[in-house]
């Protein structure tokens, strides 16, 4: 919910001209992250909770890769990139480490 925080934050600090791209996207890459780890917990099968698990993972890596677009293109005040990238990082370590705990 952090990082989903944090992107909006950014987004409205991006050009318009990103609206329906690249702000876009990143959006839906954030929401897709907590969203997901909550559907999946609310599901019957340990099988179903990796699955949805999984899903938010390549949803962090996707907004990894995003944020390394946005900071090439564009100067954003006020964001410390470095710590945003740490703190994804430390969710991908923690989501990894939930799947391989249900393997």
């Amino acid at each position: 919910m952090e990082i989903a925080s944090i992107i909006y934050e950014l987004v409205d600090q991006m050009p318009s001209i990103e609206r329906y791209n690249l702000q876009s996207q990143m959006i839906r890459s954030a929401i897709s992250v907590p969203s997901n780890i909550a559907e999946g917990a609310g599901r019957s099968s340990e099988k179903e909770f990796k699955r949805f698990l999984e899903i938010a993972l390549g949803s962090l890596y996707e907004l990894e890769t995003q944020l390394i677009l946005t900071k090439q293109r564009y100067t954003i005040e006020n964001l410390d990139f470095d710590e945003l990238f740490e703190l994804i990082n430390k969710e991908q370590r923690k989501v990894s480490s939930f799947i391989n705990r249900l393997n």
